[in-house]
């Protein structure tokens, strides 16, 4: 299995469309406020806006993916002249469509949802990502020729709006995280890097290969050996692909494998710990709590207690 599905299957996330807003110019959408672990995206398929968040502004044109890791308050604005206008919202049987209460035609054409995720793997893998993750689906040919036809469905499926499309509209929207985690068109910004969607082949394949085998003894020296390259060029190129130092990354893999076994197994925390490599049960449940604020032993018991800011006590 390729790394971006292993992730997204110990994620354990749920997927939700919330709104389609089809909004003119000169209007200011916020969405409302969300529960731990309720991670908003915003997929913008036409026109253009900006996505303020934390008092920055994002700009977004069609094809851009926004999802605020962390889960703060946030908005929409349309660029426009004259005073700004109202929202009207109209509830359907999936999602609810929020217009300007004009009969101008709309100059965006956004799909706002959000993603619930564990408690463990998923607040820790949505933590690791930049705050917010802003990428373009539209910079490389695949990625429009695959939004293009995912929008088209989304479209066509929002119109519909009947039986099965909220189930429909849910695995869309797992489609969309796919595409995001895996696009290495991401823009690098002072938010940090998508490390899950590294250029580097190199770099690429040692991850690969740490989420395969969290056990073994990976060291620096091992890798740059069979890389062929220096221990300081692999610090570097590590450092550059994925915005994090080695043992930062191998930390996150093993704790998200680890509570995906503590999760979906029956296998004692010794043991959990020995498969992703921890010499000590002590050690293991140091590293555990300061990832999501609760020991294994207390995970395992409330899974679904933890929420995605602990993941800020990451090394």
């Amino acid at each position: 299995m390729d790394e971006i599905s292993q992730l997204l299957r110990i994620a354990r996330l749920e997927a939700r469309l919330d709104t389609r807003c089809l909004l003119g110019g000169s209007t200011t959408m916020e969405p409302g406020p969300r529960a731990p672990r309720e991670i908003p995206f915003h997929v913008l398929l036409e026109g253009e806006c900006d996505l303020e968040v934390g008092g920055t502004l994002h700009h977004m044109t069609a094809g851009d993916v926004v999802i605020v890791t962390t889960g703060e308050r946030h908005r929409i604005i349309t660029a426009g002249t004259g005073p700004k206008r109202s929202i009207a919202i109209r509830d359907s049987a999936t999602f609810s469509i929020k217009t300007s209460d004009d009969d101008r035609e709309p100059v965006i054409d956004l799909f706002c949802g959000h993603y619930t995720v564990g408690a463990g793997a998923g607040a820790i893998l949505f933590g690791s990502l930049p705050a917010p993750t802003h990428v373009s689906l539209f910079n490389d040919t695949r990625g429009r020729h695959t939004l293009g036809g995912l929008s088209e469905l989304m479209r066509a499926e929002a119109e519909h709006d009947g039986t099965g499309s909220a189930a429909i509209m849910s695995a869309f929207c797992t489609v969309l995280i796919a595409l995001v985690l895996r696009t290495a068109a991401a823009t690098p910004n002072a938010h940090g890097r998508l490390w899950t969607a590294v250029p580097d082949p190199h770099i690429s394949q040692i991850i690969q290969e740490i989420l395969a085998r969290p056990a073994d003894r990976w060291s620096l020296e091992g890798l740059a050996a069979q890389s062929s390259m220096s221990r300081a060029t692999l610090i570097r190129r590590f450092r550059t692909a994925t915005g994090m130092t080695f043992g930062q990354f191998l930390t996150r893999a093993r704790l998200m494998i680890a509570a995906d076994l503590l999760d979906n197994s029956d296998r004692n925390i010794a043991v959990v710990a020995a498969e992703v490599g921890y010499q000590s049960e002590s050690a293991f449940t140091r590293a555990f709590r300061s990832a999501t604020g609760q020991t294994p032993s207390d995970f395992r018991r409330a899974p679904r207690q933890g929420t995605i800011a602990a993941t800020d006590y990451l090394p």
